[in-house]
């Protein structure tokens, strides 16, 4: 038995790796004015950003359409897959899950296509799309690959301080002199993303405080802790938290690239973690 995993490309994971594990991305779309973009296929993360700096206006992200996840229900068919699990990003932030249902109720194909919401997005879904790609590769059932992504989304956390508030202005979230108010104060605010919706999670005075705020999430877990992965959008310091990171969690971490879909509402030099925690 052979099942296919397929993601779509909220989940921020480094190609390579994506490649390695043999899982399917289907990409959402970001628009800049009148001009439309594959996420990952027509714009990588560096040229997002710099469009983003020449734009007075935030690029629009939409959803994969049905069609596009109907022909990769058809790809991993005629690659020989015997079921197909798709791991979405969270349905209270995009409507890219009910493209999936959409396509597996009218496809048409032999073979099972089930769907599951990750709760999350970034490397928070990622995660749990490389333990779920894992398995697969091991023989997992259809069944035993649906019951884990499900185990594994209430376990999973991502927590991320925002480096700007820029995109939240631009996407009237917040008024202009709110936003100039706090970034005279350096304040940078704090989020995570719980049951699926990204929710303020505190603020910090400087960035070194918001990066420290974040690596004292993770020692809380320290022990427990299965995987991990750090998430950032073109910081130049990534380096530096990796360290920090590392002082209090000696294992391995995932470091991906925030992306356009994401990256489109959190901005320039988001920083963050992800990490799944033991029972």
């Amino acid at each position: 038995m052979s099942i296919k995993v397929i993601t779509d490309s909220a989940c921020d994971l480094p190609p390579d790796l994506i490649g390695n594990l043999g899982v399917e991305i289907v990409p959402l779309t970001v628009r800049f004015g009148d001009t439309e973009y594959v996420d990952g296929r027509d714009i990588t993360p560096t040229e997002f950003w710099a469009k983003c700096g020449a734009s007075s206006e935030l690029p629009q992200t939409a959803a994969p359409s049905q069609g596009s996840f109907e022909e990769a229900y058809r790809r991993a068919a005629a690659a020989g897959a015997t079921g197909i699990v798709v791991i979405s990003l969270s349905a209270e932030l995009s409507a890219t899950i009910q493209s999936a249902q959409l396509a597996a109720r009218d496809w048409g194909g032999q073979i099972p296509v089930r769907i599951v919401d990750s709760l999350n997005a970034s490397m928070g879904q990622g995660l749990t799309v490389i333990e779920c790609a894992e398995r697969a590769r091991q023989g997992a059932s259809i069944d035993e690959i649906v019951a884990l992504a499900g185990d594994l989304a209430p376990r999973t956390f991502v927590f991320a301080a925002l480096d700007t508030l820029e995109n939240l202005k631009k996407g009237g979230r917040i008024g202009g002199a709110k936003a100039l108010l706090a970034t005279a104060l350096s304040i940078k605010p704090l989020i995570e993303i719980r049951s699926g919706k990204v929710e303020e999670a505190g603020k910090a005075r400087t960035r070194s405080k918001a990066l420290a705020v974040l690596v004292d999430q993770l020692a809380k877990h320290e022990g427990r802790i299965e995987r991990l992965g750090i998430l950032h959008a073109q910081c130049a310091d990534v380096g530096a938290f990796v360290e920090m990171v590392g002082k209090v969690h000696g294992g391995p971490a995932i470091i991906g690239d925030i992306g356009a879909v994401i990256g489109t509402h959190a901005g320039q030099g988001t920083i963050g973690i992800a990490f799944r925690i033991a029972k």
